[in-house]
């Protein structure tokens, strides 16, 4: 069985996870991509300590993108490539593309919810 070249994080769960419900609403690929990162991030950010003033410029600043655009985080895009390079390049291309992907997807075709596979499914990926 293939294994990853890293641990594979709930964040790397998390950012695929939305990756996929974003595409499947019709986002580009590559936005999409660029969304994932963001939201995991933004979820990260909150959980660590971020403020409420903080949640409510990440609202703000959501409202006023529309779909297509880059979001950004600390001024840095979160686009396609960095989700690559924070993502995909960390697990390991192969691994995310024949393992980690096709996983994610299988649990949002069988209806599973976020909060019920983000341990679970990581359980057997050790590297």
């Amino acid at each position: 069985m293939l294994k990853p070249n890293a641990r594979i994080r709930r964040f790397d769960v998390f950012a695929e996870y939305n990756r996929q419900l974003a595409m499947k609403r019709g986002m580009k690929a590559s936005v999409a991509k660029g969304y994932g990162l963001w939201l995991a991030k933004v979820v990260a950010a909150r959980r660590f300590g971020k403020t409420k003033s903080d949640e409510d410029g990440f609202k703000k600043k959501e409202r006023t993108l529309s779909q297509g655009k880059w979001r950004e985080l600390s001024s840095q895009p979160q686009t396609d490539k960095l989700f690559e390079k924070e993502i995909v390049d960390r697990m390991g291309p192969q691994f995310y593309r024949r393992v980690f992907a096709p996983t994610i997807r299988k649990a949002i075709q069988n209806h599973e919810e976020y909060q019920e596979i983000r341990d679970t499914i990581r359980e057997e990926w050790v590297p």
